[in-house]
């Protein structure tokens, strides 16, 4: 065990209430100067804030954190992702931090490489065939780099190449300059080198394991009839959404591990695949939401739906620790989307609306009617037609992961401040927020004559909502423009 080199600076941005104290076994991989000093650092910080730091892992390891160098390729035997659990014969899985150094040129060079190849479509695979990486993974590299942009590219190669799904990609010479904080969804904010520095990266991965997943969804009452489902109205709907957001490219290609690189199994460190991004719509005739299943239970393509990939959610569990969910008789049922909980939660807070004339089912439904949540960023909206609600300050600055119980309470509470949604009979049919590091969920109420998500892509059709590939990784907010459109602009620290 190295000895930590306690520091008490205290960063002064804002933090959740909810974090708690971790135990951290740091396991020493190949090391430099740079990455001793790190290490020092960040061991250091964890016990100033009073983490426990243990010599070995035990079964009440909340981090396993070990250390790799750029240019290496880790062995799956030997990545702690991988055989953490077995080796030191642990009844769970921590969670595995792996701090990486890469030179300040090593990366401008990754950097200006992607940049030129990712303009080629389509793509050269013998552009991609870096050391470690599967046949297929130009296609991963290049689907997440046109998203993303050569960063995102990077980190999927730095990922696989290390086996491990959550970097701490320091940037320097012989001493840091910076952390980048690479996750599965694709985040890669930064902790700059300075007052706070080690501060802020504990802080960023305490507030990582303080965070538990919402997936223990159960089945409720009895199953649907087929010929129940097949009258319903909502389901075709999202069928056509699907094709609908299709043309417009707001999904990317799911992420496939095994396109990505070889590996015996994943499936009890991590899933075979990472869906991008889900959607749901309220149907009233059966009082229930019905939603876009998830995608580590198989391949979904989410531009391309079929009735199998939808499922129906009747509430949320006590606690928010997962779904209630129906199914339907004749149907694959699978689990549905992680973000479940988040999707139906959020109308615990907001206005229910009494739906009348030619709606099929005339009746009470909750405002929000469709609900969007998307691997994307927003350039610019008109606040004539769509309401931003930002999340509250913490989560600009330490960001949550998808499928979280503090991700599903960031969104309820962000919708539940929008004047649009408080307010039925306020014009504005959309509202939206930023996941910084993640993406944006996007809301629409009811509207007469248009089916579920219309308003939602005729919207991004007349620009009052402006889609992006980019999304911001820290603070943040919308600025007007001397036309009275809202533009984004970023804290450049973290960019």
């Amino acid at each position: 065990m190295i000895v930590p080199q306690l520091t008490t600076a205290v960063t002064s941005k804002p933090q959740h209430a909810w974090l708690k104290q971790v135990k951290v076994a740091y396991v020493p991989g190949v090391l430099t100067p740079a990455l001793e000093e790190t290490v020092r650092g960040v061991l250091g910080a964890f016990a100033a804030s009073g983490h426990t730091l243990q010599d070995r892992p035990t079964n009440e390891t909340d981090i396993l954190l070990t250390t790799a160098r750029y240019g290496d390729v880790v062995n799956w035997r030997q990545a702690l992702m991988l055989t953490g659990r077995i080796r030191y014969k642990l009844e769970r899985n921590p969670t595995v931090y792996t701090l990486v150094h890469i030179q300040p040129s090593e990366l401008q060079e990754l950097t200006d490489y992607f940049e030129r190849i990712l303009v080629k479509e389509p793509p050269d695979p013998e552009d991609y065939e870096f050391p470690g990486l599967a046949p297929q993974a130009y296609g991963v590299l290049f689907e997440q780099g046109r998203r993303g942009g050569p960063i995102l590219s990077i980190e999927r190669l730095i990922q696989a190449q290390m086996k491990c799904l959550r970097i701490l990609l320091m940037v320097g010479e012989d001493h840091p300059e910076y952390v980048r904080h690479f996750d599965l969804v694709g985040a890669y904010p930064k902790s700059p080198a300075g007052p706070g520095f080690y501060e802020d990266i504990v802080l960023r991965t305490v507030t990582t394991v303080s965070t538990r997943d919402v997936n223990a969804h159960v089945v409720v009452g009895d199953a649907m009839p087929y010929e129940a489902w097949q009258q319903l109205e909502t389901p075709g709907a999202m069928l056509r959404a699907s094709r609908e957001l299709g043309k417009r490219n707001f999904f990317t290609d799911m992420v496939r591990i095994a396109e990505l690189v070889n590996l015996p199994a994943v499936a009890d460190a991590v899933s075979s695949q990472y869906s991008e991004g889900c959607y749901a719509s309220w149907d009233p005739e059966i009082n229930a939401l019905v939603a876009t299943i998830t995608g580590s239970a198989r391949p979904v393509d989410k531009d391309n739906l079929t009735e199998d990939e939808l499922v129906v959610i009747t509430g949320v569990r006590p606690g928010g620790i997962g779904a209630e969910v129906r199914q339907v008789a004749d149907k694959r049922n699978d689990p549905p989307s992680t973000e479940a909980v988040e999707m139906m939660d959020m109308d615990s807070m907001l206005p229910i609306v009494r739906l009348e004339g030619e709606w099929k089912a005339p009746g009470e439904a909750p405002v929000v009617r469709s609900k969007l949540h998307g691997h994307r960023g927003v350039l610019s909206y008109d606040p004539r037609f769509v309401e931003y609600v930002p999340l509250e300050p913490p989560y600009f600055h330490y960001i949550v992961s998808c499928g979280t119980g503090a991700q599903a309470l960031a969104v309820k509470s962000a919708f539940s401040r929008a004047q649009s949604l408080q307010n039925p009979d306020d014009p504005r049919l959309m509202a939206f927020t930023i996941l910084p590091g993640h993406g944006v969920v996007i809301t629409e109420k009811w509207a007469p004559g248009k089916a579920p998500f219309q308003v939602m892509w005729e919207g991004m059709d007349a620009q009052h909502l402006v889609i992006d590939s980019h999304v911001p990784q820290g603070p943040m907010d919308f600025v007007r423009d001397s036309e009275g459109r809202m533009v984004l602009e970023e804290d450049p620290g973290y960019l």
